[in-house]
């Protein structure tokens, strides 16, 4: 009798504790992704400053690179990574604008993006891509290509 009365005490307790939901409101935190297009002079802008990096990358002018990157960058940036870059990016090929964007960052924070295509890639999606990320500035924060 002790086991069967302290069974019907336990699903006693947890039916006491137990809670009934009766609204519940789901609140999105994460920041929509800004979709907006980059404006014309933000876009000449940007792309001049990349232009200038490629020409500075193409003829290993260590200065006029590091004078376009932002100073995160430049903390990061050695010249393994330059060699590699110059590795994966074709000089032969000509870069034409694919998209332009803000690209979301980790920390909630966006900046504005322009990806590349190469000229004779006359795909819908392109095979190789290279994304470059600029700070308000107008500075290089990063160049990542990309391959399918």
């Amino acid at each position: 009798m002790k086991k069967i009365v302290l069974v019907f005490a336990v699903f006693c307790i947890q039916l006491g504790f137990a809670q009934k939901v009766t609204s519940l409101k789901i609140e999105n935190t994460e920041q929509k992704e800004k979709l907006i297009e980059l404006s014309k002079n933000q876009l000449t802008s940007y792309n001049n400053n990349f232009l200038k990096f490629l020409a500075g990358l193409k003829s290993s002018d260590r200065k006029v690179t590091d004078g376009l990157l932002s100073a995160k960058a430049k903390e990061i940036v050695t010249d393994k990574v330059y060699k590699k870059l110059s590795e994966d990016i074709h000089f032969n090929k000509t870069l034409e604008i694919f998209k332009s964007g803000y690209k979301p960052m980790i920390d909630g924070s966006s900046y504005p993006m322009i990806q590349y295509k190469y000229s004779d890639d006359k795909s819908q999606v392109p095979t190789e891509l290279v994304t470059v990320v600029f700070e308000e500035s107008g500075k290089i924060l990063g160049v990542k290509p990309f391959k399918k």
